[in-house]
């Protein structure tokens, strides 16, 4: 007798756990999901609009109202800061809809994924410099943009990637100066002058280059290498006759070149 009492409550407890909560979203259009899931998004509430978008790609799959799902789900994940996510869900939309008209949207969201992750939006809060920070989301950022400029250079978004493109340039020859900065301040002159080079190698027409050519003239007199002191100085001074390492010596800290955004 006392088998079958522990049995019976045992029934009643695994029963109890296998029940759910009632959906309340299952009696709903599609349309009506789409609308709700955009409330969710206008009110900050991304977390919940995933959610919504995600049922209502599967209700709505094999029409043009899943794909926005799609792609309005990767934008709320990137607004929850989740890009991984984000990036897999329009890696995913860009697989499974090669055509679409929304492709060149899909294209810069992603380059806007990365660059929020790796440059931030924000980031002059806390006076960070960008170029401390680690290059490959950056680069990775550079190339979604400049896909959708080529293949979409009519696009409503291409003024603008192109504008972030400069920006990721711009930081990116930062970024060798930086590290080129780091190793003279330590006196490793010939690391110094390395990176130094990369940045002047690489790149062109972009601000960092000036302080690249006065960190070569620095290291070189450093190393007693007069000669190519000489020669580092002379192309400074025809380069950038009125710049601030030029007449300075220095920059101005207040006004770093990347804060044109």
């Amino acid at each position: 007798m006392v088998h079958v009492v522990l049995v019976a409550g045992a029934t009643t407890l695994f029963a109890g756990c296998s029940s759910t909560p009632n959906d309340k979203t299952s009696n709903w259009s599609p349309n009506k999901l789409y609308a709700e899931a955009k409330d969710e998004m206008n009110s900050g509430a991304y977390d919940k609009a995933v959610g919504l978008l995600e049922k209502l790609e599967g209700r709505a799959a094999g029409t043009v109202l899943a794909q926005q799902a799609q792609l309005d789900k990767a934008y709320a994940q990137y607004r929850s800061s989740e890009p991984a996510q984000a990036q897999a869900t329009i890696d995913r939309f860009m697989k499974l809809h090669p055509g679409s008209p929304a492709l060149d949207y899909a294209l810069y969201l992603k380059g806007v994924v990365n660059f929020n992750d790796d440059l931030g939006w924000f980031s002059f809060l806390t006076r960070q410099d960008l170029s401390e920070r680690d290059q490959k989301a950056a680069k990775e950022s550079f190339e979604s943009f400049k896909e959708m400029v080529s293949r979409f250079p009519e696009s409503r978004y291409a003024s603008d990637a192109r504008m972030r493109m400069t920006y990721i340039v711009n930081a990116l020859a930062e970024y060798e100066v930086h590290v080129a900065r780091y190793y003279y301040k330590r006196g490793a002159y010939l690391a110094a002058v390395n990176r130094a080079q990369n940045a002047l190698t690489d790149y062109r027409e972009v601000p960092a280059l000036e302080e690249a050519l006065f960190i070569m003239m620095k290291s070189y007199d450093a190393l007693g290498m007069n000669q190519l002191r000489d020669d580092s100085k002379r192309v400074l001074e025809k380069s950038y006759p009125t710049g601030e390492f030029t007449t300075k010596g220095s920059r101005s800290v207040e006004n770093p070149w990347w804060k044109f955004w």
